[in-house]
């Protein structure tokens, strides 16, 4: 992580109802910049709906959120998104018909508003600029190829590419290594931590693998039941006896030779 104090994302007593129910209760953090921070939690813990409240695609019941000192709070998620905010999800999204360099052609077309541009125009903009992110994530080989045919890993990294495209100064990734083998798990995040330390950006990130999670988070944020319960560093988190209780069950984290516990 960068030296630099600058706070990127600066959530406030952020909370969510759905009638009756509390789904986000008074949860306040910060993200500063070059920092790789995750959000962890049991199922239902409020994660998502955290998320989706920071993207604009829930409005809040109560708090406020502010992105480089400016409050976006209720904004719409383009404009979120125009502010610089990325986002990658479970479940990837690409276009399967286009080749992996139009994917992110596409995403490049977005940035500089471009999308209205017509179809044999398009295919040569911006090719060089997606070559390099392609590139970036280890994918230059596959430009031509079908999204529709690439393996999961694959389409995972080019939805990283893809979301590269807009430049984000903070990028939201909702479970990035869901459905992915272990060591496709821990290439694709040590992946995005290059990216952090060499272009800066702020990364906040939801995970259920804690190896992925204590190998690579610079800070845990740990949610039960829609409350911030905990909030430092992997050591401080791991050690958290609350955090053993609640979210896993009661016991170490780690075993005495420092290996994650199943």
């Amino acid at each position: 992580m960068t030296n630099t104090e600058t706070i990127i994302l600066d959530v406030r007593n952020l909370s969510k109802s759905f009638g009756g129910i509390r789904a986000v209760q008074d949860v306040s953090f910060s993200v500063k910049k070059g920092e790789l921070l995750a959000l962890i939690g049991p199922n239902g813990a409020g994660k998502t709906t955290c998320f989706n409240m920071l993207m604009g695609q829930l409005p809040c019941t109560n708090g406020e959120v502010y992105l480089n000192g400016e409050n976006i709070t209720g904004k719409p998620p383009r404009a979120v998104w125009r502010k610089g905010v990325g986002r990658t999800f479970q479940i990837t999204a690409t276009y399967p018909s286009m080749t992996v360099i139009e994917n992110v052609q596409m995403s490049l077309m977005s940035h500089y508003e471009r999308v209205y541009s017509f179809l044999p125009l398009a295919t040569k903009l911006y090719r060089d600029e997606a070559m390099g992110l392609l590139e970036l994530v280890g994918m230059p080989e596959q430009a031509e190829r079908p999204c529709a045919i690439l393996a999961y890993g694959d389409l995972k990294r080019l939805e990283l590419a893809i979301a590269l495209g807009h430049a984000p100064v903070l990028l939201l990734m909702d479970e990035p290594t869901a459905g992915m083998a272990p060591t496709e798990r821990i290439k694709l995040m040590q992946l995005t931590a290059d990216i952090v330390r060499e272009r800066n950006i702020s990364v906040l990130f939801t995970e259920h693998d804690m190896d992925v999670v204590f190998a690579h988070a610079h800070r845990v944020m740990v949610l039960n039941r829609g409350e911030l319960i905990a909030n430092g560093s992997v050591t401080e988190i791991r050690n958290d006896p609350k955090v053993q209780e609640v979210y896993l069950g009661g016991g170490n984290l780690f075993s005495d030779e420092g290996h994650l516990h199943a």
